[in-house]
């Protein structure tokens, strides 16, 4: 079989989290793969990191490995296969492993060699952890002795952070806002793929363009957005444990045309009202409709009168209560976020973009999924998405700072030289969780700059030219594609350009001039550690062979365990 760079990440991931007797599921996001582990201990996260492909690490309800947008979608289905295989294969190798057990090593040692291979495979791998950690805990005497120290020292208390954040924070309500964006995150590829054409159509409506193709183009872009609500009932009852094809059943009431025939309180159904949240609540409803269902119904008529209760009940609820609520609270959410922006669009820019790398630490930033694709499907983009992207502006113009001024830590550089590409792109986290939020100032800094990209998005919102999304997911230089706006694409492009770039230079700014960095009258720490250096090789008193020890160390020591831990 031929071996390509893809599947070759997948065999280097494997064995790092525990192999595929640890792996109890596979998934995949837009940048993640997401990954059920039955034993976390067994991550060898050191080795992870090392990666050239791995652009960092989550752990929360699923361990979720950031690859980045395409490689992921690459990765995972190379990943699934070696995990099927060795599964498949596992009890092969079962009977050697016992007989290995029972057999004693020293008078065998031809067989040593063939019944050995998986172990002097897995030993580096799990020795790994402990030789990249040992600097780590021993900071203080060995910060000098190894050139990745200090981004290990980094990327281990970033670890850490995330992993107090994520017991403290452990509540009902964020439990329910992750299931909620399980509900919607298997719907990005197609909402970016739809925008895009949609996005695409209308320039060429704009400029008289191909005629006779736009029409085509309306109808495949939207397509998918006229039936989300079949999509989204489908994924609520299967993420809450009910049918998932009677979810789709029950939503699908909702974008049925013969609904213009009901009339409720009055008022004649339309077709879609209530959109995503109406599809959502009607199969959360359905779901439980059909649970309880099956607690009284004998197993000899379930097949029957389980179903169709549930989608009869579920149907009649949806109509008669669910699509008008539904319908009133998406007009209330599309009017609400034009005055919002059109009113106080500084105000809000501000408040947004400063606040969205907190709301994503926290896992509050789900509970917007259901906004941005009301949004969309009412209004054909969202306003939000723009502004919160510039939070990713300001992370990737304080990464920039720290790579500046912290010019002596080459561990730290290559962090952030790697991670930079990601961040330009709108995946944050290997910045957030390798670089500001361990040095702890700089995540402050960050959300400067994401503030002041926002109130820039949110002044042009308060002169008329509003900006959206066609699509949720992608951010940062990814989402120009998916730009549209009162003004039209170029007009929209321009306000977001202004935007990132205010972003960059506010958090580049604030972090150069307030990271908290050790540094005297702005210069480098590299050429303060020049003189010390200096002194120290040629003290009489110092042994020779301790010279270099302590030339790496001299930057490093003065600094980091105090200019570096501002929180």
């Amino acid at each position: 079989m031929r071996t390509t760079p893809h599947s070759a990440t997948a065999a280097a991931i494997l064995p790092l989290v525990g192999g595929a007797a640890n792996v109890t599921s596979v998934a995949h996001c837009m940048t993640r793969l997401r990954l059920g582990l039955a034993d976390r201990s067994l991550v060898d996260e050191g080795s992870l990191r090392a990666l050239p492909a791995v652009l960092g690490l989550v752990d929360d309800d699923t361990y979720q490995i950031v690859l980045g947008p395409g490689t992921v979608a690459k990765v995972t289905p190379e990943f699934e296969k070696l995990v099927a295989s060795e599964t498949t294969e596992a009890p092969v190798p079962a009977a050697p492993t016992t007989a290995e057990a029972l057999t004693p090593a020293a008078p065998m040692p031809a067989g040593a060699p063939a019944n050995a291979l998986p172990a002097t495979t897995e030993t580096p791998a799990n020795a790994l952890p402990a030789t990249t950690e040992t600097p780590v805990a021993a900071e203080p005497a060995a910060r000098g002795s190894a050139p990745g120290t200090e981004a290990a020292r980094l990327a281990a208390r970033g670890a850490a952070l995330k992993a107090a954040q994520r017991q403290r924070h452990a509540t009902p309500v964020r439990l329910f806002l992750r299931r909620i964006a399980n509900i919607f995150v298997p719907l990005i590829p197609a909402l970016i793929g739809c925008g895009v054409i949609a996005g695409g159509n209308g320039l060429l409506l704009n400029l008289g363009w191909l005629p006779s193709l736009t029409p085509a183009l309306a109808a495949v872009a939207s397509g998918f957005m006229a039936l989300i609500a079949v999509f989204v009932g489908h994924h609520t009852a299967k993420e809450f444990g009910g049918t998932p094809i009677l979810g789709g059943a029950v939503a699908a009431v909702i974008v049925y045309a013969g609904v213009a025939k009901v009339t409720v309180f009055g008022t004649t159904l339309t077709p879609g009202q209530g959109g995503v949240l109406g599809a959502l609540a009607a199969a959360l409803l359905g779901t439980y409709v059909e649970k309880w269902c099956r607690t009284w119904v004998p197993d000899t008529l379930d097949v029957l009168v389980t179903p169709t209760l549930t989608v009869l009940l579920t149907g009649l609820v949806t109509l008669y209560g669910l699509m008008y609520a539904a319908g009133a609270a998406t007009s209330a959410i599309g009017t609400a976020a034009t005055w919002l922006l059109s009113t106080t669009g500084v105000f809000a820019g501000l408040i947004l973009g400063g606040l969205f790398l907190p709301l994503v630490m926290l896992g509050l930033h789900q509970a917007l999924i259901p906004l941005h694709t009301t949004l969309i499907e009412q209004q054909g983009y969202t306003v939000l998405l723009p502004v919160l992207a510039m939070a990713g502006a300001g992370q990737v113009g304080a990464a920039l700072a720290v790579y500046v001024r912290l010019c002596h830590d080459h561990s730290l550089r290559t962090t952030i030289r790697s991670a930079l590409p990601a961040g330009l792109l709108g995946v944050g986290e290997p910045l957030i969780y390798g670089v500001s939020l361990p040095l702890g100032r700089p995540f402050l800094t960050a959300c400067a700059g994401g503030a002041a990209g926002g109130a820039f998005v949110g002044l042009f919102s308060m002169l008329g030219d509003r900006i959206g999304s066609t699509a949720i997911g992608p951010s940062g230089w990814a989402l120009f594609p998916l730009l549209a706006g009162s003004g039209g694409l170029l007009p929209s492009a321009a306000i977001y350009a202004g935007g990132l770039l205010t972003g960059y230079a506010v958090g580049f700014g604030a972090t150069y001039f307030f990271g908290s960095f050790g540094v005297a009258g702005g210069v480098c720490e590299a050429d303060i550690a020049v003189p010390t250096d200096t002194s120290a090789a040629t003290d009489p008193a110092a042994p020779a062979d301790t010279a270099t020890p302590t030339d790496t160390a001299a930057p490093h020591a003065p600094h980091a365990p105090e200019g570096n831990r501002t929180l």
